[in-house]
């Protein structure tokens, strides 16, 4: 199949835009293409750029996304808050030694995604991949795979357009705001994106991926926002590494060809719904859950 660049898309008469999940399979059957494709077809018809511009700043957040994973591991800080600082090296050392038990894949997968938080809590450089707090599931997913599977930088990039496709359509159609929906919006949606994009690199069709999404979405279904003292810290960086963990197993439920029966809208219509359910407690005002532990607020120096 042909990539179309901008100029050929409004010659031809193209409209590679959508608004819902559906749309995207349908453009994805027209076109024969996959979710990446298509993304990046809308990408240039939306921008008026060229596909090679396109890539290029998608390579630069390859390459931040890169350098947060390895910056945890290689120079461990403290965060500004003081609740987490050296767990990337930790998980990166129990692998070393033969002594991971949940696999390779995985084991690198929480490793790389609990870094991009300790990255981000000391004001380091991270890509907000759908949003800060949810910064270590993409990169952590993504770039384990590229190890286990020697994957290009291309083929990374591509699936990053795939992950840019379930955000779009998560922001368009529900949200990514823990404030507004709770940490389901958040580690959710970010784990839904690494899940289409896991599927469609190993082979599986446009399909499998918006179900993998669907998947993490209803799995991670109710997951509030309760972050220890009102910081992007803790248990932010644990749900992280769940979240990596979540988006695997959803990618190989899918490739398996076990069909999600609901489908990526409505299940994105689901969790927007119940995230307004939630109690304003535990959307992100550090009012409730985890942040209202006799240790947490005892570690933060906060009165009941």
């Amino acid at each position: 199949t042909r990539r179309y660049d901008y100029r050929t898309i409004i010659r031809e008469g193209h409209n590679m835009d959508f608004k819902k999940a559906a749309e995207l399979l349908s453009l994805c059957k027209e076109y024969d293409k996959p979710i990446s494709q298509i993304m990046m077809d809308r990408e240039c018809e939306m921008t008026e750029k060229p596909l090679d511009e396109i890539r290029s700043r998608m390579a630069v957040s390859l390459q931040i996304m890169k350098d947060a994973t390895k910056e945890a591991i290689n120079q461990p800080s403290q965060s500004m808050g003081g609740l987490i600082g050296g767990e990337s090296r930790k998980l990166s050392d129990l692998q070393s030694s033969g002594k991971n038990i949940a696999g390779n894949l995985i084991s690198k997968a929480i490793a790389y995604s609990m870094g991009v938080l300790e990255v981000n809590a000391s004001m380091g450089l991270i890509v907000a991949a759908p949003t800060a707090g949810s910064s270590g599931v993409i990169p952590g997913v993504l770039l384990a795979l590229q190890e286990e599977y020697d994957f290009t930088d291309d083929q990374i990039i591509d699936a990053l357009f795939t992950c840019s496709a379930i955000g779009y359509l998560a922001m368009l159609n529900a949200t990514v705001a823990g404030a507004v929906g709770g940490c389901q919006a958040e580690i959710g949606v970010a784990a839904a994106m690494a899940a289409a994009a896991v599927v469609e690199l190993m082979g599986g069709t446009p399909e499998q991926c918006t179900d993998a999404a669907s998947t993490v979405l209803m799995n991670m279904l109710g997951l509030v926002c309760d972050p220890v003292g009102g910081l992007v810290e803790y248990p932010c960086q644990n749900r992280n590494a769940s979240g990596a963990s979540n988006a695997i197993v959803a990618a190989e439920i899918s490739l398996a060809g076990i069909h999600q029966l609901i489908p990526l809208d409505e299940m994105m219509d689901i969790m927007y719904t119940v995230g307004k359910k939630l109690p304003a407690e535990l959307r992100e005002t550090a009012l409730g859950g985890c942040a209202l532990s006799p240790s947490a607020c005892a570690k933060c120096k906060i009165k009941h």
